[in-house]
Formats: C-alpha cells, structure tokens, sequence
C-alpha cells in the first residue's frame, strides 16, 4: 500500500483496488447472475452474505491473523471443500428443469443470502487476497486512526453492494428483452463459471499438497 498524508486519496485508492477485484468473474459473480434472474433485490441480499464473512475476517486480520490465512494447509483444504461445494452448486445452475420457471427455488438450492456467504467463505483466493493485499489497505487506514479502519470497511463493502445489485438487476431486466433461450445461454455461462472455478480450487489445492 503506497503511503499517503490524504485520507481522500487512501479511501480513493481502496475503491479502485475494491472495484477492480469485485469486478473480475468468480464463484459470488456467477451466483448473482444465477439468483438475478429470480429477484431484482438478488445482489443486495447476495452481497449482505458476502459482507457477513467479509466483516468479521478484517476484524481477524486486525487482530493479527492474516498469517493463518496464508498458511498452505488452510489454503489447501478450504480449495478442497470450495472446489466441490462449487461443483454441487453448478449442478444447479447448469441442469435445470427444461422450462425456466421464476420461483424462490431457482437457480442454486440455497437462497441469496446464504449464497453469498457460501461462494464468499469456500473462495481461498478471497482469503489469500485480504491476507495480502486486504491487510495492506487495513494497516493503511489505521494509519489515520482506528476510526478509519470502520470507514474503510464501509467504503470497500459498498463498492461490492454497487456491482452485485448492477449484475442482479441487469440480469432481471433483461427478462423483457431476451427470450427463455438467452436466459439459458446465461444460466450456462453462469454454471460454467462456477464448475471452472470448482476445478481450480480443487487443482490448485492438490498442487500445494504435491
């Protein structure tokens, strides 16, 4: 984290490296596309999951266990576990009923919120990014003060409520323009993200083992 005397530059700094990391496809994007597609509000729901892990692991880097997260056996099985839970979770999203019906129950079996939660905590890439990068910007803010540190947290988590709802509601919008087979076209994409992050969650772990 470059220094800087300017908290408008630091917080300016945290919502570009913010948005440039929320913005890259992964396991919470393709979730949001899937849950978009059933309820507007998917994103916002989603991304309050995401914040549940989120919060809590800035208060542990706080603390001093941003180590834990880069140690090669946590790494290792979280990858494990994430890769086939993603796997589980594609299967949902891939192979569908033929008729694509909008119910509570489409897209994954778990609803938005615990979604969220779920593709944010089984991510070790997510772990290693705040272990790293995250426990730069969380040792700049403190520079300011401890009240900083909240400020920041809120700035970061509202570049993630912003894109998830954008994704979602792009995503339920486009019911009107876009015929059932688009939307299954997306569902597709959105499976297929999941299933090659499942796959290299699960190679990368087996790699470190080896």
């Amino acid at each position: 984290m470059m220094p800087t005397e300017s908290p408008l530059i630091f917080l300016a700094t945290v919502v570009l490296i913010s948005l440039s990391g929320v913005i890259m496809p992964g396991p919470v994007f393709a979730v949001t596309i899937a849950k978009g597609y059933e309820d507007l509000k998917a994103g916002i729901k989603i991304a309050i999951g995401h914040a549940a892990v989120e919060i809590p692991l800035i208060a542990a880097i706080f603390f001093g266990l941003d180590t834990f997260f880069k140690d090669d056996l946590v790494f290792t099985a979280i990858g494990l576990l994430g890769g086939f839970l993603l796997f589980y979770m594609s299967k949902d999203v891939l192979f569908p009923p033929k008729k694509i019906i909008v119910t509570e129950k489409k897209g994954t079996a778990y609803g938005s919120f615990v979604s969220g939660m779920i593709t944010t905590a089984i991510n070790p890439y997510f772990l290693l990014w705040w272990a790293t990068v995250g426990a730069a910007l969380i040792i700049g803010a403190i520079q300011f003060g401890l009240l900083m540190l909240p400020i920041f947290a809120i700035v970061h988590v509202t570049c993630d409520f912003a894109w998830y709802q954008l994704v979602s509601t792009f995503t339920y919008k486009s019911k009107k323009l876009w015929d059932e087979k688009k939307h299954r076209y997306l569902f597709i994409f959105s499976g297929l993200i999941m299933l090659f992050f499942g796959i290299y969650f699960i190679l990368s772990s087996i790699a470190r083992i080896f």
